[in-house]
């Protein structure tokens, strides 16, 4: 069968066929046998038909960020160019194309006083994250950016168009948010913003060599425990590599770093971090401030290039000190890699009840475990995470479908047995012939 849409397709060997597939995550190879440049819902129909009536597997990306796993053959849907960002003041909504980045939808909501419940990468696209659920830098305060949907326009495997809602179809809608690429192609969602300007925000950095991590673990867990919900934070560390291409000053180091967003005012956010402060000590960097919602990607400063990188992650019930603190050494200078890990402060509005499919709700908090691929691949890297989760294996109770980055091969843990099965019946009507399989698949 000849594809036959307005889009452009791309087979291997054809000019533009490699810039097509590349993204962010450069650590995983993407050979499919025609790639539909979708530019329109209308497109994203074309390449699904298609690929039902050939039988073949579909894919989906936009930024490249969550690659689950290299592919060779089926059908890739590009939607980079899906870039819709439409925001209803009014309403306090935004309408996004399923290839806009986090970046613009700020940007435009900006304009009329309000922001997305975005994460803390704005070049990350925002329909993958929140079918992921969402877990933003306001996150405590707003909860999940799933929540917040209002409708999701979906091509399924009967390459129907779909506008779902909660009120329309309210198993769909749960499923899609929460399910990731597992029921179709969401060529754009609706989504609730938030009357949010600027916080008071940023990182405390210390020097892990000099400050005994063990101490940065237990004062932060104890700091964290007493702030109100308005307040989202997390731990994260790393160990820089001593190589030319770092910059002189980070050659080696390793860096601890308490991440903050606070919606309250400035004074009342320096009320709430003074104790931190105190307990940790003097710090390398402080860039917590007073700022406009437009620099809150300063917080993390996530690196804004495309590289090589393996992930995981483990919700945990209750927070064992000493077992969080092995995590973070093993993954500290003795560690066999560059391995960057990160403990977010759940709870708040996260562990709300809401009509989808985001899992663990009662989890107090995320480890978070990030690896660039190195010499030993993603074998050294799968073989470092067991080891570092397995020192808080007695509090885990699953994974983070955001942040599973290239276990594709390995879906279980990513949602509780009810949901699970909630999901796969979904996935029976829906996609019976299993066709949005390139994925963290429920069968």
């Amino acid at each position: 069968m000849t594809p036959q849409h307005d889009a452009i397709t791309l087979r291997p060997g054809d000019a533009g066929y490699d810039d097509e597939l590349a993204g962010f995550q450069t650590g995983f190879t993407q050979r499919p046998d025609v790639v539909f440049t979708a530019a329109t819902a209308d497109d994203v129909v074309a390449a699904v038909a298609y690929a039902a009536a050939e039988g073949l597997p579909v894919a989906v990306q936009a930024t490249g960020h969550g690659l689950p796993d290299d592919t060779e053959g089926g059908v890739l849907v590009s939607t980079r160019r899906m870039t819709e960002v439409v925001v209803d003041p009014a309403a306090r909504t935004v309408r996004i194309g399923a290839g806009a980045r986090w970046g613009a939808v700020v940007e435009a909501a900006a304009e009329h006083g309000l922001a997305p419940l975005n994460g803390s990468a704005p070049s990350v696209g925002a329909v993958g994250y929140t079918l992921g659920g969402g877990l933003g830098i306001l996150a405590r305060e707003f909860g999940y950016t799933a929540d917040h949907v209002r409708a999701v326009d979906v091509v399924t495997a009967d390459a129907t168009l779909r506008h779902v809602t909660h009120d329309g179809d309210p198993e769909l809608f749960g499923g899609l948010l929460g399910g990731g690429a597992n029921l179709g192609v969401v060529t754009a969602i609706e989504v609730g913003l938030v009357p949010v300007t600027r916080l008071y925000g940023g990182s405390l950095t210390h020097d892990g060599r000099v400050t005994d991590p063990a101490d940065l673990v237990r004062d932060y867990v104890a700091w964290a425990s007493t702030v109100p919900e308005t307040l989202t934070s997390s731990l994260a560390a790393l160990v820089y590599p001593d190589v030319p291409a770092m910059p002189p000053h980070l050659r080696g180091t390793y860096l601890v770093s308490v991440r903050i967003a606070f919606t309250g005012d400035a004074a009342e956010g320096e009320r709430l971090v003074a104790p931190l402060r105190a307990a940790l000590g003097p710090a390398v960097s402080d860039t917590v401030r007073e700022m406009p919602y437009g620099e809150s990607h300063t917080i993390h400063s996530d690196p804004d290039f495309p590289h090589a990188y393996y992930g995981d992650s483990v919700f945990l019930d209750e927070l064992d000190v000493a077992a969080v603190t092995e995590l973070f050494t093993l993954s500290g200078p003795a560690a066999d890699g560059m391995h960057v890990v990160q403990l977010n402060h759940l709870g708040g509005a996260l562990s709300r009840p809401a009509p989808n499919a985001v899992p663990y709700r009662d989890a107090g908090w995320l480890v978070r475990i990030l690896s660039p691929l190195g010499e030993g691949g993603r074998t050294a890297a799968r073989a470092h995470h067991a080891r570092a989760f397995a020192a808080v294996e007695g509090h885990v109770v699953g994974r983070s479908l955001n942040f599973a980055f290239g276990g594709g091969d390995r879906p279980e843990g990513l949602y509780d047995a009810e949901t699970r099965k909630r999901l796969a019946g979904l996935k029976a009507a829906y996609d019976p012939a299993n066709l949005f399989r390139r994925n963290y698949d429920l069968r």
